[in-house]
């Protein structure tokens, strides 16, 4: 089994993931050798309906990583674009609550840790 894509979001525009998280995670991945994908901002993309959330989404790419903020949020940024994630193969490390140091350690990790939340994306589950 291949690694986990991974996929960094710097949420530039709603500016609730903490800067110095942010920026530790990223300088990390800058300096490390693993492949990565970073966005401006997961929300920004979701609203605008961005075709590239469909490639991401793409359970056929492997599993994904996925460093953002809460992962029921992000779950519904991407159904709300039309992109739903698989549950069995995506892994959210929230910038928002966990610390720069567990959210490094999470990502050089060989096995992905699914979580997801279970159940349907609605208008009620969004996040606020």
């Amino acid at each position: 089994m291949s690694a986990p894509r991974i996929l960094y979001c710097h949420c530039n525009y709603a500016q609730v993931v903490p800067r110095e998280t942010k920026e530790a995670v990223l300088r990390h991945l800058c300096s490390g050798g693993a492949a990565f994908e970073a966005v401006a901002d997961l929300c920004e993309m979701s609203a605008r309906k961005d075709g590239a959330l469909q490639r991401l989404a793409d359970p056929n790419g492997g599993g994904v990583r996925i460093a953002a903020c809460f992962p029921r949020a992000v779950k519904w940024l991407f159904a709300s674009a039309g992109a739903p994630l698989t549950s069995d193969r995506v892994e959210v490390l929230n910038m928002r609550v966990q610390p720069a140091q567990e959210i490094v350690e999470a990502l050089g990790r060989p096995e992905l840790r699914p979580n997801l939340p279970s159940g349907k994306e609605t208008t009620e589950s969004s996040p606020s």
